[in-house]
């Protein structure tokens, strides 16, 4: 029977979701935390790749298990798995729905700071800018989902098949400090590091060196930038997906 995993997992110590040969890699942490529980080899394949050091408030997976367990699993995974990665929720699914390939929706969000603090370097990423024009960088984010091609904020365009990214929504969110912020975007897919190069845009733009219109030009024209600054992984979060037949709100909920 295949199962829905619904997860999330703090990203500072793993290189990514996906496993490669050398580095620890949450997928890697979970097959093995499942096959050790369930004695028998598990596989699991994941809503998406999640790059080093990015973290997911929400994300899920898929894996086929035929013998039912007698024993509560939710409680022996998270037991057994290490802090920085918990299971919510554990869901059996009707025929053979797709982690992936199903989802219609994903949302990331995207954390900064600007003053140095301990309880939140490897949750959010420290810029320590004075003064960033947020409502310049507003207004650049209202411009996201008129467009869809996002050639531009790909790191290597030319390895895809194609750039166009459906945007649904796009916001910048303050504090009433003006010291936290967090930028938000939903569409139906991403490129390689497109959230954080756009990032990297928008301070750019509150600082003062870059124009809207500069910002727009890209969009428009689909040139790469002659320079390409993603930003910093660790304020980076995958938060939100969803699929035609399973909507389910987020576990963790830290948001400006």
């Amino acid at each position: 029977m295949r199962y829905f995993f619904h997860i999330g997992y703090h990203g500072t110590h793993y290189s990514g979701w996906q496993k490669h040969a050398g580095v620890i890699s949450v997928q890697e942490v979970l097959e093995k935390a499942l096959s050790q529980i369930l004695k028998i080899p598990v596989a699991v394949v994941g809503c998406g790749r999640t790059d080093a050091q990015v973290h997911a408030s929400q994300f899920f997976f898929h894996a086929d298990i035929e013998n039912e367990w007698d024993f509560d699993l939710l409680f022996r995974l998270n037991k057994l798995l290490p802090d920085d990665i918990a299971v919510f929720d554990i869901i059996p699914m009707q025929g053979l729905p797709h982690a992936r390939f199903d989802a219609v929706q994903r949302g990331y969000d995207y954390f900064i700071h600007t003053y140095k603090d301990p309880f939140l370097s490897r949750f959010s990423s420290l810029y320590p800018e004075k003064d960033l024009d947020i409502a310049t960088m507003t207004k650049a984010v209202a411009l996201l989902p008129l467009y869809n091609d996002y050639r531009a904020f790909c790191k290597m365009p030319d390895r895809i098949d194609h750039t166009i990214c459906n945007v649904t929504s796009a916001a910048l969110f303050v504090d009433s400090n003006g010291d936290k912020l967090r930028f938000s975007i939903s569409a139906n897919r991403f490129l390689s590091k497109m959230i954080r190069i756009i990032v990297g845009k928008l301070l750019e733009i509150g600082r003062g060196d870059m124009s809207v219109d500069e910002f727009e030009h890209y969009l428009i024209s689909k040139e790469t930038p002659k320079t390409i600054i993603p930003a910093y992984p660790q304020g980076l979060y995958l938060s939100k997906v969803t699929y035609p037949y399973l909507d389910l709100p987020c576990r963790s909920n830290f948001k400006v």
